[in-house]
């Protein structure tokens, strides 16, 4: 099996010791940017949904980026992705409700294209038992975010090496058209910190992946 393989297996068999009785089972997956929170998500999700359709969803933090309107008021555009950039409080209640188990919702989903949130993009389905969340501060240690720790019913940190994180990133810049040099510098100027920040403030992990 490959990486992304290996790695869904492990967290399968974490969800599987989890107790549900009829509740709603929440996972978290947090990392730096660039770890592949999405893409070991997914990949969860469709492996969830091979054995029963519709268990699982997918329900990403990014959605609760703050309009770039607002951080220009702020004056902390040229940091988007880092932990004030975002509207914890909303994604915090939005777990509230997940955990509440009260109905269908709706959610924003994050519109990268576009660089900005879509309101209601997403919608969770009442008969959804297991949600798969993923972001960068799930896990993190610093207010407001540590509030959320207790709300998981399992957690997931994927931590590679900074090293193979700013080949990543760069490219990820580069696929968005940028040169070479300036793909560099967006990774080392904001990626790399936000990565180091997640990898020395998250906490709580029952399981760590390395890649």
């Amino acid at each position: 099996m490959g990486d992304l393989a290996v790695d869904t297996s492990a967290v399968l068999a974490l969800l599987a010791a989890v107790p549900r009785a009829g509740q709603r089972v929440i996972l978290a997956i947090a990392g730096p940017p660039g770890a592949g929170k999405s893409t070991l998500a997914s990949a969860v999700v469709r492996a969830l949904d091979a054995v029963q359709p519709g268990q699982a969803a997918l329900l990403p933090m990014d959605g609760f980026h703050l309009e770039n309107e607002e951080l220009d008021a702020r004056g902390l555009r040229a940091v988007k992705g880092a932990p004030q950039t975002f509207d914890a409080q909303g994604y915090l209640d939005l777990i509230a409700r997940v955990r509440a188990d009260d109905g269908p919702l709706e959610y924003p989903l994050f519109d990268r294209a576009a660089d900005c949130s879509r309101p209601g993009a997403g919608r969770l389905e009442a008969r959804t038992r297991i949600v798969v969340t993923e972001g960068n501060y799930l896990l993190c240690s610093a207010a407001p975010w540590e509030k959320l720790r207790d709300q998981f019913d399992a957690r997931v940190l994927l931590s590679p090496p900074l090293e193979e994180l700013e080949r990543r990133l760069t490219q990820r810049w580069l696929d968005h058209g940028l040169s070479r040099e300036s793909a560099r510098a967006r990774a080392l100027g904001n990626d790399i910190p936000n990565a180091r920040f997640v990898l020395g403030h998250s906490a709580g992990a029952d399981l760590v992946l390395s890649l």
